[in-house]
């Protein structure tokens, strides 16, 4: 009876050990490519203070619309239900008249009146860290806006590379020295401006605790800059985060500025991939996979890369899809279920939630519409509590296991959990089969519909509607689940039981 105790007991504790190393699992230590982020253009999200509404135009598509710090503080509930983890804002430094986007600076800084005081800025992070979301402000160092008071100053004249426009593209000392869009470019190689903007970065992160920088043109900018400030900013704040927008679709040259500690961009090749893809039926997701390829192969660490549908540059892709006399929302659902599934950060640019429409710039711009789309609300928010929730989503291996005639199947590997997101890009409904040994004894159950798939053996046939995608969990069959119940709760009987005999026989 004793050795069978102690059998038994041990199993137990086993079983125990086992939880508790899932659990410990799952308490990893958070990083940057556990994060979900999304883009607020400052002036055009949420009008919270109507005190600062000087100059605004609702009817004008370039005159400010008075979105605000205190309207993006009234909805980090909003936020926070989406699944968003961190925001990035567009610059909130003080602009000329008319820079209601922030990129024409007047005043390094100061923050734009329009947006709200500098506390206010410091309120809205200590707000947004209090539900566990980081800040990325936007920062621009290339330029200043058109009418710069240093532009009068003689002293400044060698803070600026002479007037030039870009003539050739190829050719880097005309992308880093020319006045791009005639905005005037500053000289970052002359000492002075270099200590000033260093300065002035390392002050906005010591000032207000933010997070991370999103560097605005960065291949306008000499890659030893760039050294210099990683080093700074990052002294600054141990962990803080820089993406960098280095529009190129070249992955090669991109990664370049790897090198100069820049850990992170907003990957525009992938960008271009998925709109090309996703905007209409019967293409081949092929070329997804050849991009992560490619990221593994150039870039330090690709997990960190923002992945993207939308921005404030780019005309919107329900847009590229009514273009296409497509669907928009089973083409935006399909987009956006890749952008959540695949390795890299998803950056959500705000009202694609809600399916906002718009052209080129600055229709692309429009004030955010709350009320427009609630149900796709709903789907854009359950994908990002998915992506919480699963680590094999953030931080799994990834490989493409079926591509045919526009149907394809991912697999996504973290530890213990194993998930294929498997897509049907195709107009007609279609069985797709596949085969994997994790799936020996096992069954699928999706994670967006909670249907179950049978597996025979190591194979699986799912079918699937025209033009949607699902997401599958492999989890053990309903069988095992009974028996290791069973097996846990006799052992646990058993346990109990042998105690309680044990200490009646004492009390005798």
């Amino acid at each position: 009876m004793g050795k069978r105790m102690i059998f038994l007991a041990m199993s137990f504790l086993l079983f125990l050990s086992v939880q508790n190393k899932a659990l410990a699992e799952k308490k990893e230590e958070r990083s940057w490519k556990d994060e979900t982020i999304y883009f607020i253009m400052v002036d055009r999200f949420n009008n919270g203070n109507k005190d600062n509404d000087f100059d605004v135009d609702l009817n004008d598509p370039t005159a400010y619309h008075g979105g605000d710090f205190k309207g993006i503080m009234d909805k980090l509930d909003y936020l926070d239900d989406l699944g968003v983890t961190a925001i990035w804002l567009t610059p909130v430094v003080k602009n000329e008249p008319g820079g209601y986007h922030g990129y024409w600076t007047e005043n390094f800084y100061e923050t734009e009146e329009h947006f709200g005081s500098k506390d206010e800025l410091k309120q809205l992070v200590k707000k947004a860290h209090d539900r566990d979301i980081k800040i990325i402000l936007d920062l621009v160092v290339n330029h200043t806006g058109y009418k710069h008071p240093w532009l009068d100053e003689a002293s400044k004249k060698a803070w600026f590379h002479p007037e030039m426009e870009i003539g050739n593209w190829d050719n880097q000392q005309e992308v880093e020295n020319g006045w791009l869009a005639g905005l005037p470019d500053l000289n970052t190689e002359n000492n002075e401006t270099r200590k000033y903007l260093l300065d002035m970065a390392e002050y906005w992160i010591k000032e207000t605790d933010i997070d991370g920088y999103r560097l605005d043109t960065v291949k306008h900018v000499p890659k030893d800059f760039w050294i210099d400030f990683s080093e700074r900013v990052k002294k600054a704040k141990p962990g803080f985060y820089l993406i960098g927008e280095v529009w190129h679709n070249d992955p090669k040259y991109i990664a370049e500025y790897n090198k100069a500690g820049i850990q992170s961009f907003v990957d525009y090749p992938l960008f271009n991939e998925m709109v090309r893809i996703f905007r209409q039926s019967g293409q081949s997701l092929s070329e997804l996979n050849a991009v992560w390829e490619r990221n593994k192969f150039y870039y330090k660490d690709p997990y960190t890369l923002g992945n993207f549908i939308d921005n404030h540059d780019n005309i919107r892709f329900v847009r590229e899809v009514l273009l296409k006399q497509e669907d928009p929302e089973k083409r935006l659902k399909l987009a956006l279920t890749y952008l959540y599934s695949a390795p890299g950060i998803p950056i959500l640019y705000q009202g694609t939630e809600h399916m906002m429409d718009g052209a080129k710039d600055p229709d692309n711009r429009h004030m955010m519409d709350f009320t427009q789309n609630k149900e796709f609300e709903t789907f854009t928010s359950k994908l990002g509590k998915l992506r919480q929730k699963h680590p094999a989503l953030r931080r799994g291996d990834y490989s493409m296991i079926v591509d045919k005639d526009g149907k394809a199947v991912f697999k996504r590997k973290f530890q213990n959990e194993t998930l294929f997101i498997v897509f049907n890009n195709d107009k007609k409904k279609s069985g797709i089969s596949f085969s994997d040994k994790s799936l020996h004894n096992k069954k699928l159950v999706s994670l967006l519909s909670n249907e179950e798939i049978k597996v025979h053996d190591t194979s699986v046939e799912v079918n699937m509607a025209g033009e949607t995608a699902e997401i599958y969990a492999v989890q053990k069959a309903d069988s095992q689940w009974k028996l290791y119940t069973i097996v846990a709760v006799a052992i646990v009987v058993v346990i109990v039981s042998s105690f309680y005999l044990i200490r009646r026989r004492k009390q005798r």
